[in-house]
């Protein structure tokens, strides 16, 4: 099975309507802190971090990593869109085998309301179906994120199951590029 680790990456930037998605760069350090520091982009996922820790562990140049796209708005990131295969390591409960690659986004509250997550992510779902054409995606929300929720059928995840986790109720959903085009 071919891996996002064996892609070259940062691949080229990817343009957009709008938006760019390319690698990070040290200038995007600040907007990572700002990012993970919101209490409202964290409101269903546990709780934003405290900017001083953010501040001491923040890499200079932050999300360095195959599968992390910055979403960039008018040559300022706006959030983040990843595509991570889970290793035997960090299971989660969405592919609680692990091998699957799930979809992950965060914008600045700035950024909400738009539309720029369903155009970054599908862009993304794109460069990843030319990658590795027709590995599945996954995509997990809590049931009571109605915008994850409406995001997720919009780039066509079929519901593929619900669970518990963390005292909510989770929404499960994979999209395949032999199924869907996004």
């Amino acid at each position: 099975m071919a891996d996002l680790g064996t892609t070259a990456w940062p691949p080229a930037p990817i343009r957009t309507e709008r938006l760019v998605l390319r690698g990070s760069e040290a200038r995007d350090r600040t907007a990572f802190i700002d990012l993970f520091a919101a209490p409202q982009v964290h409101t269903y996922l546990g709780g934003a971090r405290s900017r001083d820790e953010l501040e001491r562990d923040v890499p200079e140049v932050p999300g360095r990593r195959p599968g992390l796209f910055v979403i960039e708005l008018d040559g300022t990131m706006i959030g983040i869109a990843e595509l991570n295969r889970r290793d035997p390591e960090h299971r989660s409960r969405v592919s609680p085998g692990a091998g699957k690659v799930e979809l992950g986004y965060l914008l600045l509250p700035q950024a909400w309301g738009a539309g720029y997550a369903t155009e970054a992510c599908a862009a993304a779902l794109s460069w990843f179906a030319g990658v590795l054409p027709g590995e599945p995606v996954v995509l997990a929300t809590r049931t009571a994120n109605d915008r994850s929720l409406r995001l997720a059928h919009r780039l066509g995840f079929e519901e593929a199951g619900r669970f518990e986790e963390f005292g909510a109720e989770h929404w499960y959903g994979v999209w395949s590029s032999a199924a869907s085009t996004p």
